[in-house]
């Protein structure tokens, strides 16, 4: 029986890459995987542990004779990769892994041919953890990945798109890109922000090695991810994380520290109660609301 992908580029080898190549050989979902890379020990490591079955430094060599193309780089690449990819293999279906997704869907809906077999894709996996020494063939298992919805998209390669998610183990989400990126400054990219502040602040503090708790630990964990793909993802998703951040700073600045500065321990309390209600609330299982 023939594999569901036949040829499959994956563009991008770290940690969603590799994770995904294992992913598909263990499933036998491709018949032959080709990991691009722009380093030549990265993709050492991914043909080590078969997580791909040949390597290129050159994206449109890579891709060339592939029906299945996933770019798997950092957000700020994607849309330099699918002008290649354009000019490479336009027959091809393409998804892909960023965190964000308005900037990269508009790219392609201003760029590729209707119906457009790009289809933007954000499974919500990862770690701290980085590189394809840290793949995991079931990293995708229990994820939510979100798939890009619209009307110029070419319907067979979106089922294509939804059933590579499936298949590995996700649970496909359709969404619109802007809605999703409004969705994610507030569940995603301003938490790492926030993280990332607390643990600044912190350590401006100096030595707190012995004086941290678990709510430091809990908060910041987040705070050790890559800082260059964090970059990007900001820059990617600018404007709907300053907005967010405008309501979060009126939020502090309105709520917690005007009852703080007056004392008023009936507002702070509720405060806290919403807060809890809401995380509650966003992780609650369908049915136990």
């Amino acid at each position: 029986m023939n594999p569901p992908f036949e040829r499959v580029c994956i563009v991008g080898v770290g940690l969603l890459g590799a994770s995904l190549g294992l992913a598909l050989k263990r499933r036998h979902l491709a018949g032959h995987i080709t990991g691009v890379g722009h380093r030549q020990s990265s993709l050492d490591v991914a043909l080590e542990r078969d997580a791909i079955d040949t390597a290129s430094l050159d994206v449109a060599e890579g891709a060339r004779d592939a029906s299945l193309v996933v770019i798997a780089t950092p957000a700020s690449l994607v849309t330099s990769r699918l002008d290649i990819l354009l000019a490479t293999c336009p027959e091809a279906m393409v998804t892909d892994v960023a965190s964000t997704k308005a900037a990269i869907c508009e790219h392609a809906g201003a760029t590729w041919p209707r119906p457009r077999r790009f289809v933007g894709s954000h499974p919500m996996a990862g770690s701290e953890k980085f590189g394809a020494a840290h793949g995991r063939p079931d990293l995708y298992e229990g994820a939510v990945c979100l798939v890009e919805q619209g009307t110029d998209l070419d319907s067979a390669a979106r089922k294509a798109v939804v059933a590579l998610w499936t298949a590995v183990g996700a649970e496909v989400v359709d969404v619109e890109p802007r809605a999703h990126d409004a969705m994610l400054a507030c569940t995603s990219h301003i938490p790492h922000v926030v993280a990332s502040a607390v643990a600044t602040l912190a350590g401006r503090r100096g030595d707190i090695r012995k004086l941290v708790g678990n709510g430091f630990r809990d908060t910041t964990r987040i705070a050790g991810g890559r800082p260059e793909i964090w970059r990007d993802i900001c820059l990617t998703n600018r404007e709907a994380i300053l907005a967010g951040l405008g309501e979060f700073m009126a939020l502090l600045n309105d709520d917690f520290m005007a009852a703080l500065r007056d004392g008023d321990g009936g507002k702070l309390e509720r405060f806290f109660a919403e807060g809890g209600a809401a995380r509650c609330k966003a992780l609650a299982r369908e049915g136990d609301e």
